[in-house]
């Protein structure tokens, strides 16, 4: 790993000759260490790391006083992506998961919701006309059928996965761009399936946006250097039931991830110094490539 910008060195990290070593902690130069702070990314030693809720923190950052390095506004808590620390940092994910319920609930008390929100892109097929799909302007099927399910195991798993990959990546990321990667992942899901699936077939279901998470959990994983043979093979589970198993949009699941493994790259690897361009850019520039997939599967139907 690079070292941080006006971050102090140890003696093995001067001179060609030590260029493989690993950095000196900043408080105990003479003690290598790999690990970094969460928020500065000074280097840690075990003696100096503070459990936070996502990696270790220097014991200056734990505190909320790093000195006057920093301007007074940046020694607040910040997640890894330079997001507000909050007191329940699984508050996002608890509301999402609630929509869905609430959705799954409403469907199955007035049954002919359900045909007016999934996703669907044209019905009846020509030479009939109807206004009912996103090829005739209701591109608010691309939202609502993120939050649509119908079969009780379809919303048990999603949800089951919901509650697992959202709270920790609410905490790491911060709400504002955790809800960012929600919705581009789960809209990214619904333009591929549009473009690529069969205009007359319905399609519902958080799984654009659960593959998104998956997506930037590894990318957080990897950015932290935690062992990622668990979500990786989870995530190879995923997809083997994802083309193995009959009736399932496959589109939407990768369209998701890759959108997922984009923003979540973005998110964790922005440079400090344009950090909230870089993030919320990127997720502008996946939104764009979202509006264009649609208006070219449009024009083909239309």
């Amino acid at each position: 790993m690079d070292q941080a910008p006006g971050s102090p060195q140890g003696p093995d990290d001067q001179g060609p000759q030590h260029a493989q070593s690993l950095p000196g902690c900043y408080r105990h130069p003479d003690r290598e260490t790999g690990i970094r702070c969460t928020r500065c990314e000074r280097p840690i030693c075990p003696e100096c790391m503070v459990n936070a809720s996502v990696g270790f923190q220097c014991p200056d950052c734990a505190r909320g006083d790093s000195g006057t390095r920093h301007h007074p506004a940046a020694t607040r808590p910040r997640t890894i992506a330079g997001g507000t620390v909050t007191a329940d940092p699984r508050l996002l994910t608890k509301i999402l998961l609630g929509i869905n319920v609430a959705v799954f609930i409403a469907v199955h008390v007035q049954s002919s919701l359900l045909d007016h929100l999934v996703l669907i892109g044209e019905w009846p097929p020509a030479p009939f006309k109807a206004t009912q799909g996103v090829a005739d302007g209701e591109w608010y099927r691309l939202v609502t059928a993120m939050f649509t399910h119908q079969q009780p195991w379809h919303i048990g798993f999603n949800m089951l996965s919901l509650w697992w990959l959202g709270g920790p990546l609410e905490a790491a990321l911060g709400r504002a761009r955790y809800l960012c990667l929600y919705f581009v992942s789960g809209l990214a899901g619904s333009a591929l399936t549009y473009l690529l699936a069969s205009p007359t077939e319905a399609s519902l279901g958080a799984s654009g946006a659960i593959f998104g998470l998956f997506g930037a959990t590894a990318v957080l994983m990897r950015r932290l250097n935690y062992d990622m043979r668990p979500i990786i093979a989870l995530l190879v589970i995923n997809l083997i039931f994802t083309f193995g198993w009959s009736n399932i949009a496959w589109q939407a699941h990768i369209g998701g991830l890759v959108a997922g493994v984009i923003t979540g790259y973005a998110m964790v690897h922005a440079p400090r110094e344009h950090r909230a361009l870089v993030q919320y850019g990127t997720c502008a520039l996946v939104l764009v490539v979202v509006v264009a997939l649609t208006l070219l599967r449009t024009a083909q139907l239309t």
